[in-house]
């Protein structure tokens, strides 16, 4: 899991990146369902619900952040939806790969 960071580049503007904030296991679950994820597949664009245990490390996980799958040689997915499971145990973060960060 990354963060959004910047800092200054010495001559008045900045410099945006992206700071690891920790690692963990997750089951993916590749969207193929109706005519939007159709769509979006089209596009270049992957959805994917991440189901991840639900800790004091992943209960910090906002849609600002982005996540990378490192079975798949670092593929970037942006998180644009984080729900808490039934359970409360784990949080299921909606993401999507092939878009700008």
């Amino acid at each position: 899991m990354e963060s959004p960071t910047s800092s200054s580049d010495g001559t008045g503007g900045v410099i945006s990146g992206w700071t690891e904030e920790f690692q963990c296991r997750a089951k993916f679950l590749y969207l193929r369902g109706g005519e939007s994820v159709r769509s979006a597949r089209l596009e270049g664009r992957q959805p994917v619900v991440a189901t991840v245990r639900a800790n004091t490390n992943t209960r910090q996980i906002t849609t600002a952040w982005r996540f990378l799958d490192q079975r798949k040689s670092d593929l970037v997915y942006n998180i644009r939806a984080i729900v808490e499971a039934d359970d409360r145990q784990y949080l299921e973060i909606t993401a999507e790969s092939g878009v700008p960060t």
